[in-house]
């Protein structure tokens, strides 16, 4: 047989094999995706109907339950310290495992999913993605261990799971597929988890949806034409949102450690807040900071209405509950602090107030997160396509002038925002 015959069969041999190997691999993980989506969007469904249930009680409650904050703190600190977890590091404890040895304890779903619950319904300020991010990348790292996968794949299915969960709860999944390999490592995505990150979020989207779970979707009003004044009004806002993010970070980890340093027992640390808390609650006059606060979100962006100091109270309640040690998730407390300070500087822009509402909403998560192509991917799913240029322009503007400044101190920056260059650090 004449040798270039030969080699010809050598290398059709190679490449059959190869290809066989890649689907293989496809149809293991789209497998794996399936399962992990369906159990992950069960849950994430529950979790979104208790919250959603703590909400409403805590609304007509008329502030009542406010007074149950001390007793459910000590229920949360004594149930991490019960569990083994008296120094669980939350998300980022999640974020370090997808780079690490480090694995999530088995304790990390249900423990955030309960004491989520439980701060939500007696008055905390706090959000509900830092518990999906937690329970999904419990649930699929354990799921993973049960389908025997191996160390490599377990960082994969840790990130399934966190797409599963956040398109679950917030019904938006191609930005939470792109976020579970954008958030781990900026400058460097994850693309070895696109097939199962996207398979997993559309399967938990589509459980939740099955059973009634509403899309995160505003129709946006007051888009202006697009011309070089009203692209620099927005970039002058993105400057001031990417600031803000500034702000909302060092508030965040600042209230934290200052609140450790000064209470280093935490009985004592949460029960303080806890009064802190219930007397802020009350000398407010109303339940417009407790929670998640959605109904700020909607005032701001279906009605162009805020009060001046909303996003100062907002970004207050929340750094005093999570600092304090109740669960929950940052990036809600972000949307609305974006979206009413966007709307209170809107008149001062020379833009419409629900626009620049849904443009700073945008721009602090950009800043906080620093996931820029996941935060355009989020404008359009929660906007609708029509403003994309400008969302795009505040996005780039926020990350930029964010620095290096993030709300998960698990989060590795590997590469510098304004020079082509490997830094290799971690947010602060």
């Amino acid at each position: 047989m004449p040798l270039f015959i030969r080699k010809f069969e050598r290398k059709s041999r190679e490449e059959f094999s190869h290809g066989v190997t890649h689907f293989r691999t496809f149809f293991k993980w789209c497998v794996c995706a399936v399962i992990i989506g369906a159990v992950v969007g069960c849950v994430g469904t529950l979790f979104h109907y208790l919250i959603k249930f703590s909400a409403e009680t805590f609304a007509m409650s008329n502030l009542k339950m406010v007074w149950l904050l001390p007793l459910a703190g000590i229920v949360i600190v004594a149930s991490y310290k019960y569990c083994g977890m008296d120094n669980d590091k939350g998300t980022n404890m999640i974020l370090v495992s997808v780079r690490s040895e480090e694995k999530p304890p088995i304790f990390t779903a249900p423990l955030i999913f309960l004491t989520t619950v439980l701060t939500h319904l007696a008055g905390g300020s706090a959000g509900r993605e830092g518990a999906a991010i937690q329970m999904g990348g419990g649930i699929g790292y354990q799921v993973g261990r049960l389908l025997r996968l191996d160390e490599k794949d377990q960082k994969l299915i840790i990130m399934c799971g966190m797409s599963a969960a956040f398109s679950a709860l917030f019904g938006t999944p191609v930005t939470a597929a792109i976020f579970s390999m954008e958030v781990i490592s900026v400058g460097a995505m994850y693309y070895s988890a696109l097939v199962p990150s996207v398979i997993s979020a559309l399967v938990g989207f589509c459980i939740a949806i099955h059973f009634g779970v509403e899309k995160t979707f505003f129709p946006l009003g007051g888009i202006p034409e697009i011309t070089i004044p009203s692209v620099t009004r927005v970039t002058v806002l993105a400057v001031l949102c990417g600031l803000l993010s500034i702000v909302f970070c060092i508030v965040m980890h600042g209230t934290g450690k200052l609140l450790k340093k000064a209470y280093p027992n935490k009985f004592v640390k949460i029960l303080l807040c806890s009064a802190l808390l219930i007397n802020l609650t009350y000398l407010v006059g109303n339940a417009d900071y407790n929670g998640a606060g959605m109904a700020l979100i909607h005032d701001a962006v279906l009605k162009g209405h805020t009060l001046p100091q909303a996003f100062a109270m907002k970004l207050l309640f929340t750094a005093i509950t999570l600092g304090a040690g109740f669960r929950g998730g940052e990036i809600v407390p972000s949307f609305v602090v974006g979206a009413t300070f966007g709307c209170l500087v809107a008149p001062l822009m020379g833009i419409s107030g629900t626009f620049a509402a849904a443009v700073g909403m945008i721009a602090v998560f950009c800043g906080v997160t620093n996931c820029p192509i996941t935060s355009i991917i989020l404008s359009v799913e929660m906007f609708g396509p029509q403003g994309l240029l400008f969302f795009a322009v505040a996005v780039a503007t926020s990350y930029m002038l964010s620095g290096y400044y993030g709300l998960y101190m698990g989060q590795k920056i590997l590469y510098s925002k304004d020079r082509a260059e490997y830094i290799n650090t971690t947010a602060h």
